[in-house]
């Protein structure tokens, strides 16, 4: 029993050791809360640009837009996460079908919880 449980952990370990601190679900209001402060961050530091002249108010507005865009790529990494995340986990839980009685309900419990704790990382990591 114990190397059916050891080779259960190494399973779920392979399926979610690729995807270290990936998950989370992200509501549709945080996901406008977060593409407000882009727009509104791009406002405020563009605005801060006007004041200069010639190659250095150039230089300002490249530097604001490669923050905007690195933002907006940080947002969609963590849409990337997500899908990463859930594939897994379904992944896993196909992979718990194959035990029985106690070994499945075993390998269920650890996957929900390999989810659980991967979603609060990257809820903290991606702090948007």
């Amino acid at each position: 029993m114990k190397t059916r449980n050891t080779t259960l952990l190494v399973l779920i370990g392979i399926v979610f050791g690729g995807t270290s601190a990936l998950a989370g679900n992200m509501s549709k209001d945080e996901y406008m809360a977060h593409k407000d402060r882009i727009g509104a961050s791009f406002k405020v530091d563009k605005e801060k640009c006007r004041s200069l002249s010639g190659n250095a108010k150039d230089i300002c507005i490249a530097e604001v837009k490669v923050r905007r865009d690195t933002d907006q790529a940080n947002k969609n990494l963590y849409k990337a996460r997500i899908a990463q995340i859930d594939a897994d986990y379904s992944v896993a839980m196909e992979k718990c079908d194959d035990f029985d009685g106690n070994a499945k309900d075993v390998c269920t419990a650890e996957t929900e919880t390999v989810k659980s704790q991967e979603t609060n990382e990257t809820k903290t990591q991606m702090k948007l």
